[in-house]
């Protein structure tokens, strides 16, 4: 549970950054908001035609009485419904940071700045073309992975009493995770960590990243939430990802400041 609550704090500390410059926060809001229209628009379409789409995919039960056909139908357009809802909030942080991948690197970079000693951020060196394909191809690698785990406890769902207790819980912490590696995947990727080696990092501390990941997960089920927290989540996520490296920090205000990955003050050198 300490590894859970520091986690926590994580996704705290980027918000309460974000107050603290307020000019990288409108700068942060505008890929949301592009976002965020293109998967209303997504959601509202599967919602008009989920009737439809569920008739087509099972035509075996047109012959059944038409309580039965209605509470069958009805389930499945509510677990289509589930489902969607559970790929549009893992894969919303993957689509806007490639959409907002100029703007989300460089607040990044300025949480890097403002915590390190000297001053300075890490560089990945590439051109822009570069880093916005391997963030897409990553992206896309995280995303099967998903759909495996989203169909699986889709499938899950069905049975009796699991289907609904434990197997949302089980989905929003795969949420929580995957949502977690797509936000420090922007300060790590500056850093050369491929995404193998990203997932290892996060699963030696996984309960500090469902801290962080799940409460993000459940806030981003409110609608447009997801677009005023996605700012601070970018700026948690850096500083996490710093302090999961071991890299010393001060504070922004140019006191000793920082936590090491187990929640306790990091100690700061100087330059």
């Amino acid at each position: 549970m300490r590894d859970f609550g520091a986690g926590f704090k994580y996704l705290a500390k980027g918000q309460r950054w974000m107050t603290r410059h307020g000019r990288s926060y409108g700068l942060g809001l505008l890929p949301g908001l592009v976002t965020l229209v293109l998967y209303l628009g997504a959601l509202v379409g599967l919602f008009t035609w989920s009737d439809d789409f569920v008739a087509w995919a099972t035509p075996f039960a047109d012959g059944w009485g038409e309580t039965w056909l209605t509470l069958f139908r009805g389930v499945l357009r509510a677990l289509l419904f589930a489902l969607a809802l559970f790929l549009a909030v893992v894969t919303f942080t993957a689509v806007t940071l490639l959409v907002g991948q100029p703007f989300y690197e460089a607040l990044s970079e300025r949480v890097d700045k403002s915590r390190s000693p000297d001053g300075t951020a890490p560089e990945s060196g590439l051109p822009l073309v570069r880093e916005l394909w391997i963030s897409a191809r990553d992206s896309v690698r995280v995303l099967v992975r998903v759909l495996c785990y989203g169909v699986l406890l889709f499938a899950c769902g069905f049975i009796p009493v699991v289907g609904q207790t434990v197997v949302p819980v089980l989905g929003f912490c795969v949420s929580g995770f995957f949502l977690t590696e797509e936000l420090t995947a922007v300060a790590l990727q500056r850093r050369g960590i491929e995404l193998k080696e990203r997932l290892r990092l996060l699963r030696s501390r996984r309960s500090m990243i469902l801290g962080f990941g799940v409460p993000l997960t459940l806030a981003y089920l409110v609608p447009f939430v997801a677009v005023f927290l996605m700012p601070g989540a970018v700026a948690g996520a850096t500083l996490m990802a710093r302090d999961l490296l071991g890299e010393p920090s001060v504070d922004d205000e140019g006191g000793e400041g920082g936590e090491d990955a187990d929640g306790s003050a990091a100690s700061a050198t100087t330059a």
